[in-house]
């Protein structure tokens, strides 16, 4: 079973975190600048960090950084894994007719994208392998890459690096 730091729990995960409140300028209104609405959320095991201020409230702010700290978690942070391994029962049940069905903006998204990714690093980052592993057409998995552009970009990169050419 992987455990990928974006798969954790809300508690599991702020539980690994440190948490700043801060002040931001910009709109907003006349009530931004006097409290801390700011929120930033740091990873200690692995110091990725995320941000969130656009909203008035502070606890709004929390959850948009959380799901942007998940984010960059499932970009960034790679969980062995083996192609011959059965994806979860996330992914499977998102996973209908070959076509990956979840929306960038829904909590799975970054789970979802981290097992994305742990499978295209297993396979060396072959597309069509990936792809054939976990149940869906290679057009799906480039489009649900495509969702999150820093993951598309990272996967064109490690594509390079093994002079594999980049998709667009």
């Amino acid at each position: 079973m992987r455990e990928h730091p974006a798969d954790q729990n809300e508690d599991r995960l702020l539980g690994e975190c440190d948490m700043r409140r801060e002040r931001r300028s910009g709109p907003g209104g006349q009530h931004r600048n006097k409290v801390e609405t700011a929120v930033v959320l740091t990873h200690q095991p692995t110091k990725i960090s995320a941000e969130a201020n656009e909203r008035r409230s502070q606890a709004e702010n929390r959850q948009i950084a959380i799901f942007r700290l998940r984010l960059r978690l499932a970009v960034q942070v790679r969980c062995e894994t083996s192609l011959d391994a059965s994806p979860s029962s996330l992914w499977k049940s998102r996973v209908r007719g070959g076509k990956i069905a979840v929306n960038p903006t829904h909590d799975d998204f970054p789970s979802l994208l981290a097992e994305g990714l742990d499978y295209l690093a297993a396979a060396d980052w072959d597309a069509k392998r990936t792809a054939q592993a976990l149940s869906c057409s290679t057009t799906q998995l480039v489009r649900f890459l495509k969702d999150e552009p820093a993951a598309f970009q990272q996967f064109n990169q490690q594509r390079a690096e093994r002079g594999l050419r980049p998709l667009t």
